[in-house]
């Protein structure tokens, strides 16, 4: 039985005729709008402009008879009786064999035209010639106005230049004027001369014209090439193995059409190459980029043919034709080329005919992309080509190709997008299904596994006393197992309990100020592209809520983010009121707005229709109801279509006699009372990381101070406590003295955890001040945000000492290894004493034992002393005594003293026996660097001084030398930290750099002027 959505032989040719005309309808209506007005022609070698209103946005043509002088260069201005004349545009191979027994266009002569302008008009014109096969030299009265290579009488002349090119000239205060352009060609055999209209016109009707021409071709060539850069990408990001490769070939194909439009017409892009490889190279290209089509076509539909094969074959063999073979014999292979044209349009209509007669109608688009190509290339390109018009440079026939095939891809889209929603409803239904199994095994396991865990905890605290140790652990380790088992198990519920109405809330004092502040920052990615602000109107001193904080954070975020989602400028507020110990939390948007008959249904579960695929809201409003309504709250919504909507509910005020938390728990467990679980002697492994090693300084951050004692009693025995109830205060001991890791709560009011995460970050980095963030919910949105904010880590609560344990000491390792790996690079970079350095010290030392046997001792001692400096163990600590340091540097520039002598000039400006402390290899680096790369880069050297000033509360190390200097981009290369090995000059600056900004916040600061010298300072605390 014949389908019925297949699409018969003649309506397929219909819509191809149809198509064609239109095409053609398009680049007539294009012709005849380029077209010059009626103008006149040149007769015998003149033309009468006298007449002619010339004007700014318009051109005309030069076409008619011109004096042609075969053989001759004519001078300009030289009186010659013409006895030839040639038609413009024209081949002249005619007008040679008129002249001669010859076969081929190769020659020279001269074209010749007086013109006649209107009397008292302007004298500022331009010409534009489209192409002059091969080589031209164009003349405007005695001027060489303007050139295409060189003509010359013989075919030594390398030509390379091919194209359009234009010129403006003046014309002397006259009323006539004479061009003259000689020819020559001796590259192309099958044309030469003048083969195209020259246009003439004002100077900006022809700035104009070229301008325009060569915009369209850069549009195109970007258009295409942008399609092709998606098309390839689309490719390598397929899944491995599932890739379609038909979008490699659609890029190649694009990639090889936007090069071609490069380098065709207007040559927008010039290539270094003599004009006959020019010539075989666009052939190539053609017959390459068809070539793409094909392979694009037949990936498509995959197709398997031998005629493919065979077309194949005849592609490698014309590519190497054109390589090999001269161009004379060029008529030939275009005669191939023309068979493979045919051949390979056949194979295309054929294959796409055949896929649409099989019910594909997406392939309706390629069909018209391949009519559209045909047209653009085998009819229209041989018309012009042959001369047949003179048609300006036409860019809708590639626009039309992108656009067909643009709608082919989108409407494969949205029948993947059809099918992936099908199969998305089956999913989620074998998901449902899924659900109630884990839920219905879940009831069964949950009473058996709670009391498992109640006998445990039961023989462990009634009968401790005669249990050994390696059953208390046994027992330990069972309770542990059982709790995180009884979680999975509660995550399992969520479900079925969303479902059914049936969960467990964990009510306390909550800041909504805190909460609503944690959200906003959630949300905010979601306003990247919207004209939305968010505003918070909630007082940080408004009233505690009694409320299950983890759920609480639920609904308000669902209610702030379906207002988002929905509104696309303009704001979404969190605001809240309160009366009688009630307190109102109102979210109003000026989003899309609900509609009465849609008001009555929000909150019913399962009840949406269609507004999901109509942008409404979905089951998340039910849930948010039923939390509400577990608080012992309502919820309402007031919404005006078109100007936005408000929802609100209510929560009880916290009593001030509410500390506990209270839990409404069906059935009843244990499961939330504790908030951290219990640990078994597990904990050691981790403890174990940190003997025989200084403690890390870790700062705490919650309002909460029952938090931060919890905080304080599991960590403490291991670290270095600091505590803050706040963000501002926490900055303060951020700034005044070091830290090791921050554990910040992420609901603060004021400033929440993410707000000082932010902060912190644009002083320090992740590996600089490592922080973990503690969060009352574990989804992606919060884990998302935190990690987008600056944070190195999360623990969710309830917390889990051990987790929280072993959290913290993987971060205080990462800084103390970041840390030291910093001073072992110092010291590395110290050790690397360069032969040289050695060659030349020692090369002093054995001169002086001829002539100074005391400066030699003096030098061996320093020298000595500088290489037990360079080499010593202590490099690796954080600090080091200051003299210490001093003692290095003093003995390096006492060696290079000695070498260089009054090119190195010394000056100490430090009072004796400063206590402190500093990074060891802080100093003498920056020395080294002062006298290597500045002093001794100069003839007459320079000076080096080295100043250690007391402030209030630090000293301030200066080296300054008068050497060679720095640019600021360089400096600026220094204090990045991208600065890597085998960069050049500034490594020990670099590592040093680093290394300050580890210990104290803050680098080197650089001052440097090229050739007037460099200031490095630094500051040390006191």
């Amino acid at each position: 039985m014949r389908n019925k959505k297949q699409m018969s032989i003649p309506k397929i040719f219909i819509i191809i005729s149809v198509f064609l005309i239109l095409l053609s309808c398009l680049r007539i209506g294009w012709l005849l709008y380029h077209q010059p007005p009626e103008h006149p022609q040149a007769k015998n070698g003149v033309i009468d402009l006298s007449t002619w209103d010339f004007k700014d946005d318009q051109t005309i043509t030069l076409n008619g008879e011109w004096e042609f002088y075969p053989n001759q260069f004519l001078t300009p201005l030289q009186q010659w009786k013409a006895t030839n004349y040639i038609n413009v545009p024209g081949n002249w191979k005619g007008e040679w064999n008129q002249t001669k027994d010859k076969q081929t266009s190769y020659g020279y002569g001269t074209f010749r035209l007086k013109i006649i302008l209107p009397e008292n008009e302007q004298s500022l014109y331009g010409i534009r010639i489209k192409d002059i096969t091969t080589a031209a030299n164009v003349y405007i009265d005695d001027k060489l106005v303007a050139a295409s290579n060189h003509p010359t009488k013989s075919k030594e002349q390398h030509v390379q230049k091919n194209g359009p090119f234009s010129t403006i000239f003046h014309t002397n205060n006259t009323n006539e004027m004479e061009l003259l352009i000689h020819i020559s060609n001796y590259q192309i055999p099958f044309e030469g001369g003048i083969t195209n209209a020259i246009q003439f016109g004002t100077d900006q009707a022809i700035n104009k014209l070229e301008s325009g021409s060569i915009a369209f071709q850069v549009t195109i060539f970007i258009i295409y090439l942008l399609h092709s850069m998606y098309a390839i990408c689309l490719f390598l990001l397929g899944r491995k193995g599932k890739a379609q490769k038909e979008l490699l070939f659609y890029g190649l194909m694009l990639i090889l059409a936007a090069f071609t439009n490069l380098i065709d017409d207007n040559i927008v892009l010039e290539l270094p190459i003599p004009i006959e490889w020019y010539q075989k190279l666009l052939s190539i290209l053609f017959i390459s980029t068809l070539l793409a089509l094909l392979a694009f076509v037949k990936s498509l539909y995959r197709v398997k043919s031998r005629l493919f094969t065979s077309l194949l074959v005849i592609y490698f063999t014309l590519s190497v034709s054109l390589v090999v073979v001269p161009i004379d014999f060029f008529v030939f292979i275009n005669f191939g080329m023309m068979i493979f044209f045919l051949i390979a349009f056949y194979f295309l209509f054929s294959q796409t005919i055949k896929t649409i007669r099989r019910g594909k109608a997406d392939a309706i688009f390629i069909l018209l992309f391949v009519t559209s190509y045909t047209s653009n290339v085998l009819i229209w390109g041989n018309i012009v080509n042959m001369n047949l018009i003179d048609m300006p440079y036409y860019p809708f026939d590639f626009l039309i190709s992108i656009i067909t095939i643009a709608l082919f891809l989108f409407k494969r889209h949205i029948r993947m997008a059809h099918l992936n929603e099908k199969q998305k409803a089956e999913l989620l239904n074998a998901d449902k299904k899924k659900d109630e199994f884990l839920a219905n095994t879940s009831h069964e396991l949950r009473n058996p596994l709670h009391g498992i865990i109640n006998i445990a905890q039961t023989i462990l605290r009634n009968g401790s006393a005669s249990l050994s140790a390696k059953n208390k652990e046994s027992l330990h380790l069972l309770i542990q197992i059982g709790q995180r088992m009884t979680f999975t198990l509660n995550d399992i519920l969520d479900i079925s309990r969303l479902q059914d109405q049936y969960i467990t809330l964990n009510k306390k004092r909550v800041n909504l100020h805190s909460v609503a502040a944690v959200i906003l920052d959630m949300i905010t990615y979601m306003t990247e592209n919207k004209n939305l602000q968010l505003r918070l109107n909630i007082s940080p001193s408004f009233p505690e809520v009694y409320a299950d904080e983890n759920r609480l954070l639920q609904i308000i975020f669902n209610l702030v983010h379906n207002a988002v989602k929905y509104t696309n400028e303009g704001s979404v507020t969190i605001d809240a009121s309160y009366e009688n110990k009630i307190a109102t939390i109102h979210i109003r948007d000026t989003g899309i707005g609900i509609s009465e008959e849609t008001q009555q249904n929000i909150f019913k579960p399962y009840n949406q229709g269609n507004m999901k695929d109509n942008g409404g809201i979905g089951l998340g409003l039910s849930v948010c109801k039923q939390l509400v309504e577990l608080h012992g709250g309502t919820m309402s919504v007031q919404s005006v279509i078109g100007k936005g909507s408000t929802f609100s509910f209510t929560l009880p005020i916290a009593d001030n006699a509410t500390n506990v938390e209270e839990n409404k728990i069906v059935p009843a467990t244990d499961e939330h009372v504790h908030n951290f679980y219990p640990i078994d002697e597990a904990e050691t492994e981790v403890s174990a990381t940190r003997e025989n090693r200084n403690q890390a300084r870790i700062l705490m951050v919650d309002d909460d101070p029952i938090n931060l004692r919890i905080l304080h009693n599991v960590l403490s025995p291991y670290y270095d406590m600091i505590t803050a109830t706040s963000g501002k205060e926490a900055l303060l001991h951020i700034h005044s003295r070091e830290l090791d890791l921050i554990i910040a709560d992420v609901m603060m009011p004021t400033m929440s955890g993410y707000e000082l995460t932010k902060i912190i970050r644009k002083q320090f980095s992740i590996s600089e001040l490592p922080i973990l963030l503690l969060t009352a919910r574990n989804q992606l949105e919060d884990i998302y945000t935190g990690f987008q904010s600056g944070a190195n880590d999360y623990v969710a609560k309830p917390i889990d000492a051990l987790e929280l344990k072993a959290r913290v000491d993987v971060l205080t390792s990462l800084k103390a290894s970041v840390h030291a790996q910093l001073r072992m690079e110092a010291a590395w970079l110290q050790a690397q004493i360069q032969p040289h350095f050695l060659f030349n010290t020692l090369n002093t030392i054995a001169s002086l034992a001829e002539i100074d046997t005391k400066r030699m001792i003096k030098l061996l001692e320093e020298f000595s002393n500088y290489l037990r400096r360079s080499f010593d163990m202590t490099n690796k600590n954080a600090l080091i005594p200051l003299e210490d340091e001093l003692d290095l540097a003093r003995s390096y520039l006492f060696i290079e003293k000695e070498r260089f002598g009054d090119r190195l000039h010394v000056s100490w400006e430090i009072k004796d026996n400063i206590p402190i402390q500093i990074p060891p290899l802080s100093i003498q680096p920056i020395v080294e660097n002062a006298v290597r790369h500045g002093i001794l880069k100069q003839v007459e050297g320079g000076t080096i001084r080295i100043q250690i000033v007391e402030h209030n509360t630090y000293y301030s190390i200066t080296i300054i030398d008068d050497g060679v200097g720095m640019d600021q981009q360089k400096v600026k290369q220094i204090l990045s930290d991208e600065w890597v090995y085998g960069s050049g000059r500034g490594i020990g600056l670099a590592n040093t750099n680093r290394r300050f900004k580890q210990l104290y916040g803050v680098g080197l600061d650089i001052q440097s002027t090229p050739y007037m010298g460099t200031t490095v300072t630094f500051k040390i605390p006191k």
